[in-house]
């Protein structure tokens, strides 16, 4: 069967290869079978493959983080998970199929599988963001790189909690957009970032910031907030390390975090974890969480899709699915 793997480390499209390995046997007792249905491609799998992820890989590596995938077969034992359900599956998942322990599988509810494919990384990435903020209603958030698949859920979020979103784009042209998701505000980032956005909120009024990006736009949002404020960073899109004043981090005492959602998984209970897929879920169900997707390809077409997922200004999500 095929998967896909990269014995180097480079620019994905170039250094992914579609190979046969071998077939999985029948699921053992507590254990099932399942065939991939879908997979996204995220930034972090453009990282993983580059070698500039949070865990650098043993090469050769397969690659994929998560998707969703229909049980095939059931083993011995197994009495939650039955043939035909859709479960998420994390880690190496672009490949047909895979045996996987059913301890940690769930079924999950109808929905297009290129959307259930999308619940893991970024909804949970939002979700637990937004909560550690600590936020109230009437409260701000502001976040960069704001048009992406974590500003989507981030937005829809807060605005269900009463918290009013400041979504920060690197180009004009996207307000509707970003408010129909349920940003308040929407701005276009810039050396007079700060300037501008305390025209919205005011002075100090602003005490959490979300950075995907890295480099000087850390710093820049940074400035955005009140004294004491907080910024999160979870990602480095421009592949530079994060940048703060002296002055902004020893004189006004702005703290900058880090989340990734692998830790947040291990250190978080199995009831909590539990709770905010049900609730994740639901939203998907009433098609409050829906993800654009711009295009499908098929995993013979991996590069193809790669190349595709790297690209500036896009509108949506890159899906692989099997051919």
């Amino acid at each position: 069967m095929r998967a896909v793997q990269f014995s180097s480390f480079g620019a994905p499209h170039e250094v992914a290869d579609i190979i046969d390995i071998a077939e999985p046997a029948g699921p053992g007792p507590g254990q099932v079978g399942v065939a991939l249905a879908a997979s996204p491609i995220n930034p972090a799998d453009l990282l993983y493959m580059r070698g500039m992820y949070g865990v650098v890989p043993t090469l050769p590596a397969l690659a994929g983080f998560e998707g969703v995938a229909r049980v095939t077969a059931v083993g011995d034992g197994v009495e939650h998970l039955q043939v035909g359900d859709h479960v998420l599956v994390g880690g190496g998942v672009w490949r047909e199929r895979q045996v996987l322990a059913a301890s940690g599988l769930f079924a999950l509810p109808k929905a297009p599988v290129e959307q259930l494919a999308m619940l893991t990384v970024n909804p949970l990435t939002a979700r637990a963001m937004l909560q550690q903020a600590g936020l109230s209603a009437g409260d701000f958030i502001i976040k960069n790189a704001a048009n992406s698949g974590v500003g989507r859920v981030l937005f829809g979020l807060a605005k269900r909690a009463g918290i009013k979103g400041i979504a920060v784009v690197r180009r004009p042209g996207l307000e509707d957009m970003l408010k129909e998701w349920g940003a308040a505000h929407v701005v276009v980032d810039g050396p007079d970032l700060a300037e501008r956005v305390r025209e919205i909120v005011g002075v100090g009024n602003l005490r959490h910031g979300i950075d995907a990006i890295g480099g000087a736009a850390t710093g820049r949002l940074a400035a955005c907030l009140g004294s004491g404020g907080v910024v999160v960073n979870y990602g480095l899109l421009s592949g530079e390390a994060c940048q703060i004043s002296g002055g902004d981090l020893v004189f006004r005492g702005i703290q900058l975090r880090g989340f990734w959602v692998a830790q947040w998984l291990q250190a978080t209970p199995k009831a909590e974890i539990a709770a905010a897929f049900a609730e994740l879920g639901e939203l998907l169900v009433s098609g409050q969480l829906t993800t654009p997707v711009e295009a499908t390809y098929p995993l013979s077409r991996v590069r193809e899709a790669l190349q595709h997922a790297a690209r500036e200004g896009r509108d949506g999500k890159v899906i692989v699915r099997p051919d």
